[in-house]
């Protein structure tokens, strides 16, 4: 018997989201809201968590400080959505099948794929067994644990980008009996203006930051990274925020990925190996005027939304649109009472505008907090998420089409 038959709508054309971030959950509210009053559409979200993950927020879990609890099933009611919990750990292109962890299989007509990056815990070694990391709220938690338990000692923070800025920051003003040191190839901040780039700085070392730029860990050991050249630095714990990876279920899977493991798409986001799938969020390698875009939650919930609407066009019989999306700012905390705002332009280069002080902290809470309510209001009024910066001349592809 066919899983179509089984649910009783012999018709109905399956849709289903793996991964529920902040692509996914775009994703999946706009295509569920716009989906309510259609027949013939079945929409399922996997995830393997029922609870949200504020990923730009993990910074503050992994230091001990309690969020909201944000539920997917509270905020999937009234859509007509189904929520599967579990964790993805198959998927078959051709068969058009998604498996879970507890050998449960979904069929599909069309996928959404959303499963995003986590650390890349394989490429030094020792990462994997002796260091923490913030691919989830569980993963930071973990952290938080232990920094409760140390009196005192060193944390190293591998990794000199903004998750590692953040939690560095963050680290140094819950935990001020801790000596935190600043591990990285470039110096905080590189990508920003002067004036952001010296504010992130001066702000670091007002926390007694230890900044080391230029160096590169080759090593983690239990109780220390060694550095290329052969340098070690004594740690009592190691979070490691240098560089990501793909959750490998896609090039499992057969479709078409770069060298980074992100799914490749056309100019609608569709996989160019297999149409009937769209990557969104990390998991996509999404290419603009400006070259290939990197995950952010301003770039990744766009996506998701893009996605969306596009198979609500295929649906419709009409051909999907193509993705344009610029960038627009980096707001970056350090610690809970200062901040900086880069603005940028959509190729994502610095501008000479930015914020910084409390006025960087009310605009990056703002940020931080806007994906949820967003997501209740497309609940609504779908139309409210289909607007973000298209980027200008900035991401006009000759290529796309």
């Amino acid at each position: 018997m066919s899983t179509r038959q089984e649910t009783g709508t012999a018709t109905a054309h399956r849709v289903v989201i793996v991964g529920a971030g902040y692509a996914g959950m775009a994703a999946a509210v706009q295509l569920a809201a716009r989906m309510k009053r259609r027949e013939g559409v079945e929409v399922t979200v996997v995830n393997a968590q029922e609870r949200f993950a504020e990923r730009m927020r993990l910074h503050m879990t992994a230091t001990g400080q309690r969020l909201a609890e944000l539920s997917i099933p509270e905020l999937l009611e009234g859509t007509g959505a189904r929520f599967v919990r579990g964790w993805v750990t198959a998927v078959d292109a051709d068969a058009r099948t998604v498996r879970t962890d507890d050998d449960r299989v979904l069929h599909y007509d069309t996928l959404v794929y959303g499963l995003g990056s986590v650390a890349d815990t394989a490429a030094v070694p020792g990462v994997e067994d002796h260091a923490y990391t913030l691919s989830s709220a569980q993963d930071a938690e973990l952290l938080a644990e232990r920094l409760a338990r140390l009196g005192g000692g060193t944390v190293v923070v591998a990794g000199s980008g903004l998750t590692g800025i953040e939690s560095a920051a963050e680290i140094a003003e819950r935990h001020p009996e801790l000596n935190v040191v600043l591990l990285g190839r470039t110096e905080p901040g590189a990508a920003m203006n002067p004036k952001a780039k010296a504010y992130v700085r001066a702000a670091l070392d007002r926390l007694g930051v230890q900044v080391r730029a230029g160096v590169e860990v080759v090593k983690v050991l239990p109780g220390a990274v060694e550095l290329a050249g052969g340098e070690s630095v004594t740690a009592d714990a190691v979070l490691w925020t240098s560089g990501t990876r793909i959750s490998p279920p896609a090039a499992a899977a057969g479709l078409a990925v770069d060298a980074h493991g992100r799914i490749l798409t056309d100019a609608a986001l569709r996989s160019v190996s297999h149409p009937e799938v769209y990557a969104i969020g990390d998991a996509a390698a999404i290419r603009q005027g400006y070259g290939v875009m990197h995950g952010t939650c301003q770039g990744g919930m766009p996506t998701g939304v893009h996605a969306a609407l596009s198979i609500d066009r295929v649906l419709k019989g009409k051909q999907p649109k193509p993705f344009r999306f610029g960038y627009y700012h980096t707001p970056v905390s350090l610690g809970r009472g200062d901040a900086v705002v880069q603005f940028t332009r959509p190729d994502d280069s610095p501008r000479r505008i930015c914020l910084t002080g409390r006025l960087a902290v009310r605009y990056k809470e703002t940020v931080t907090a806007s994906p949820w309510p967003t997501y209740g209001r497309m609940k609504k009024m779908p139309a409210l998420g289909a607007l973000w910066p298209r980027g200008g001349r900035f991401t006009r592809n000759r290529e796309a089409k």
